[in-house]
C-alpha cells in the first residue's frame, strides 16, 4: 500500500522522539500500532463485505436470468402450439367431413 524506505522511516522515528520525549515513546508507538491494527482489520472487513455483497449481487442476476429461461421456453412452445392449431383449423375448413377432395380436370 504505502512504500515506506529506511530513511523515511528513520526520520518518522526521530521526529517522533523529539516530539514525544524516551518516557513517553514507547507508549505512543503501542498505541499508535494498535490503532494500525484497528484500521487494517476494518479495513479488511470492509472489503470482505463487499465482496460478499457483489457475489450475492451477481447470483441474484444469475437467478434472475434462470427463472426467466423457463419462461420463455414455455412461451416458445405455446406459440408452437397455436401456430399448429390454426394450421389445423385451416386444412379441417378447406376438407369438411362428408365432402370429397375437388377433382383434378386432366390435362391434354
Amino acid at each position: 500500500m504505502f512504500e515506506v524506505g529506511f530513511w523515511e522511516l528513520a526520520l518518522v522515528g526521530v521526529v517522533a522522539l523529539v516530539v514525544f520525549g524516551p518516557e513517553r515513546l514507547p507508549r505512543v508507538a503501542r498505541e499508535t500500532a494498535l490503532w494500525v491494527r484497528k484500521a487494517r482489520t476494518m479495513m479488511a472487513s470492509v472489503k470482505e463485505e463487499i465482496n460478499h455483497e457483489l457475489d450475492l449481487q451477481d447470483l441474484k442476476q444469475s437467478l434472475l436470468e434462470q427463472k426467466k429461461l423457463p419462461n420463455t421456453a414455455t412461451d416458445n412452445l405455446n406459440q408452437n402450439i397455436l401456430r399448429r392449431r390454426q394450421a389445423t383449423e385451416i386444412l379441417a375448413e378447406q376438407f369438411e367431413p362428408g365432402e370429397a377432395a375437388p377433382e383434378k380436370e386432366p390435362h391434354d
